[in-house]
């Protein structure tokens, strides 16, 4: 694989997680016994990325003083800490000496993405940006009705269901990309998505197929250990 640097987002505060995130950073919460962050780091270590920055933020000490360095996983680790909230974009300004591409990624997903094929189809496309989407469905509680003008049924559909696509909050970036980022900026990565395309910059949509999800939430962490539980070679396979 390609020489790459990762940037992993660990500043936020995992609100939806309380009371669990008042003394736990959420990167450090636990799945079967490996902390969120360890469990990216073993997997990027696994497609051979070994130069990690962790964004630090909420009781950012904690995570720095469980990974120092780095060299008991083989990767080299330094921190950029946000003494103020920079958003989950902000806080790339902050990033010492980066390379022309670099790979991002939200500390608290569990997934088992190819990360040389994200490169792979970051390097042909050859644009400022790569978000990974996965197709999510939702179904709806309810039986959603719909009308005309006059207010009379024109149809019924019990429980419908919606696809769309989502973020899975994993992306390559160029450095261009720090272009348009102001300094000392709170700024998220749906505002700085569409900042760049409305400047005339292509944003390319890598789709994965690959196991995902989001432990923001106490269902989803939930449902994640069970899953890790059960595929923990297929996550931590060196």
């Amino acid at each position: 694989m390609s020489k790459i640097q990762a940037v992993i987002l660990a500043g936020g505060k995992g609100s939806r997680l309380r009371p669990y995130t008042t003394i736990l950073p959420k990167p450090l919460m636990p799945l079967g016994g490996f902390p969120i962050a360890e469990i990216i780091i073993r997997r990027l270590r696994r497609f051979g990325i070994t130069n990690i920055v962790i964004s630090t933020g909420h009781l950012a000490e904690l995570i720095e003083a469980f990974f120092g360095s780095g060299k008991k996983w083989g990767v080299k680790i330094s921190y950029i800490r946000e003494d103020t909230p920079r958003g989950t974009a902000g806080a790339l300004r902050l990033v010492k000496n980066p390379e022309k591409d670099f790979l991002v990624i939200n500390g608290d997903i569990l997934t088992d993405i190819s990360f040389s094929e994200l490169l792979k189809f970051h390097k042909i496309k050859d644009n400022i940006a790569t978000i990974t989407i996965k197709e999510r469905k939702v179904l709806t509680d309810f039986g959603v009705i719909e009308t005309n003008a006059l207010g009379e049924l024109t149809d019924y559909i019990e429980k419908p269901e919606h696809k769309s696509f989502v973020s899975t909050g994993i992306y390559i970036f160029n450095t261009r990309c720090l272009e348009y980022i102001r300094p000392n900026e709170s700024v998220g990565m749906p505002k700085l998505m569409l900042r760049m395309k409305n400047a005339g910059e292509t944003i390319s949509c890598f789709p994965t197929n690959s196991l995902w999800l989001d432990l923001g939430r106490l269902d989803d962490f939930e449902e994640a250990q069970a899953i890790f539980t059960k595929h923990q070679k297929r996550f931590l396979v060196e």
